[in-house]
């Protein structure tokens, strides 16, 4: 059985994690099949938009114990490579050129959180919850951290982390690690609006604003003016911005060029 569920709806497709049996872990397979996943969308110009769904119950419950403590057993080179793996992932979504909504009707959990906050959007249910528990288990979310650092700052960040606690959907909103939070039943139908929303707009205008949101944080301000005028100028240049001057111009819809 596979792990993963892909299905096209439209110019939007729909990832669901299908490991019930563990509550969608993120295990070495889970990684694999995910990795493999997004690359073959990324290359797809049908695709425009995506969203990530987990279970009815948990969204995602991060790492597959069963699995890290096999891993224990093994080299140190073993553990970081599928370490490594893990970041990559983690990476790769963040850094996807084509916007990910995040469908969260369960619980996100640990690594489960984690895969949350690197979504662009994220809808949940009103009775979901998300937690950084990895201090509870003696383990540490380094890698989860770099991404929750960048969306709440360094005062919630430590609270999560530090107390590995779980906080209420309406919390999660109010800290900025949520976008909507809607009925359970509604959430997978709210994330496809969203998506296919985002799916009518300028893609490159899209992945263009990703990769400045990626690396702004990094930087000075003087570096960083001197990037966003860069950017600023190049787009004036591309097919996607007189399009849509043009469309706005005649009352009309835009029609953006294809990946």
């Amino acid at each position: 059985m596979s792990l993963i569920l892909l299905e096209q709806r439209g110019p939007v497709a729909l990832i669901t994690l299908n490991s019930p049996h563990n509550r969608n872990a993120l295990g070495p397979q889970m990684v694999l099949e995910l990795d493999a996943i997004f690359s073959t969308l990324e290359a797809d110009a049908n695709v425009r938009a995506i969203v990530l769904a987990g279970g009815p119950k948990v969204f995602c419950s991060g790492a597959d114990l069963k699995a890290l403590q096999e891993l224990q057993r093994r080299s140190s080179e073993d553990n970081k490579r599928d370490s490594l793996a893990l970041g990559r992932l983690l990476e790769r979504i963040y850094l996807f050129p084509k916007p990910i909504v995040a469908a969260m009707q369960g619980h996100a959990i640990a690594g489960g959180a984690g895969l949350v906050s690197v979504c662009d959007l994220v809808i949940a249910a009103t009775t979901a919850q998300l937690g950084y528990s990895e201090v509870k288990l003696g383990f540490v979310a380094a890698m989860v951290a770099v991404f929750l650092l960048r969306a709440v700052g360094e005062r919630r960040a430590r609270e999560l982390l530090l107390t590995g606690k779980l906080i209420s959907a309406e919390q999660a909103l109010n800290w900025g690690l949520l976008n909507e939070v809607v009925d359970s039943e509604k959430v997978l139908e709210v994330a496809l609006e969203r998506a296919l929303e985002l799916s009518k707009l300028s893609s490159s205008a899209i992945a263009t604003s990703k990769e400045v949101l990626a690396q702004l944080p990094s930087m000075g301000l003087g570096e960083a003016m001197r990037y966003a005028a860069g950017v600023n100028a190049w787009v004036r240049t591309t097919d996607d911005l007189q399009e849509g001057i043009a469309a706005f111009l005649e009352k009309r819809p835009a029609k953006w060029e294809k990946d």
